[in-house]
């Protein structure tokens, strides 16, 4: 089964409402900025490449609404784009999109509406267009890394639903599995919204690559197994040093895979690095409500329960075995190593 997450034609924009998967797969369009940033802010679509993508789709088409009323200024240009970047803090690819469209708004604000609309426009395809090709090329210098593992452990989702093609931790997968037919994939629970069994495991399996469920803090037990060969995981930030952000729950599977010696992978395109973020001090942690972790359990009356609830924790660049990104891989990442690939 081929999943498109994102669609935009006609200038209509339509995206799987992943908070219903796996029982249902429900297409919703995104017919108005409210919409788009609710969509964001609810989870109706995540992950960090796919996140930006919806941000520069949604800010066009806003643009082109205020255009049509005769009301679109620099002004409220910088409006538009501020309030969707107050959606979500951590995914530094919604400040990437952001930035691009502010760019192509300030290149053509002086010429008439049409061909300002038409960059705009333009520079959301190329986004979402690049994105693809980006997760193309992050499977193309994965699979050269994981050719020769059999089992490998991924948490969270990094795959088509979270991006504009087929993934990035997933899209390493997808590619390895075309030439290992060996290859078996553990997918973290991912609690506290099942990011991996509702979406990873769903992904994986409706591509026939083999599979198995575990609860998050069942991962040790694979470990001490010497069932794990390798673990790869996808970034919603990236600082200058090596440091990431990624949902809560990777640091610990790094622990875990640095004290059994196993070899620690993040997946990410180019953009998911944040180059005024020097380390981990510099990134911005979402905490989200507490419902999250209570809904769960049926726990109704949530008012007496206090509770810890980051979307995100950060891996410390020394327990990453390389980075692998669409412009190649980084072995053992530091500020010198991702400069020089970054910047070459």
């Amino acid at each position: 089964m081929k999943l498109e997450a994102i669609s935009f034609k006609n200038d209509t924009l339509k995206i799987i409402d992943q908070t219903l998967l796996p029982k249902q797969i429900k297409i919703i369009t995104l017919a108005s900025l409210n919409k788009s940033i609710e969509a964001i802010k609810k989870l109706r679509v995540r992950g960090a490449p796919a996140i930006g993508i919806i941000a520069a789709y949604s800010i066009f088409l806003e643009a082109k609404l205020l255009t049509e009323k005769g009301s679109l200024s620099q002004k409220s240009f910088n409006i538009i784009c501020k309030r969707v970047a107050l959606s979500r803090p951590t995914a530094v690819n919604l400040f990437f999109a952001i930035n691009k469209m502010k760019s192509a708004y300030s290149n053509f604000n002086e010429r008439t509406s049409n061909i300002l609309l038409e960059e705009l426009k333009k520079c959301a395809l190329s986004i979402h267009a690049e994105d693809r090709k980006s997760c193309e090329k992050i499977g193309y210098f994965g699979t050269k890394i994981f050719k020769e593992y059999n089992n490998v452990i991924t948490h969270c989702n990094a795959g088509i639903l979270a991006t504009g093609g087929n993934g990035t931790a997933l899209s390493v997968l997808y590619e390895t599995f075309k030439i290992n037919k060996k290859l078996h994939v553990y997918v973290d629970e991912t609690r506290p919204l099942g990011q991996g069994a509702r979406l990873t495991y769903f992904e994986l399996s409706q591509n026939n690559v083999p599979c198995t469920l575990l609860s998050d803090n069942a991962a040790g037990s694979l470990f001490s197994q010497n069932l794990i060969d390798a673990v790869v995981v996808g970034a919603d930030r990236i600082a200058l040093n090596g440091d990431f952000a990624n949902k809560i729950g990777t640091f610990p599977l790094a622990v875990l895979a640095k004290h059994f010696n196993i070899p620690f992978y993040v997946a990410a395109p180019d953009s998911t690095f944040d180059m005024n973020a020097e380390n981990s001090r510099d990134i911005p942690i979402e905490m989200r409500s507490k419902e999250e972790v209570v809904s769960f359990w049926g726990i109704g009356n949530s008012d007496n329960y206090n509770v810890y609830n980051p979307a995100f924790d950060i891996t410390p660049a020394e327990f990453v075995t390389a980075i692998i990104t669409n412009l190649g891989v980084i072995e053992k990442p530091d500020k010198n190593k991702i400069l020089n690939i970054l910047q070459p």
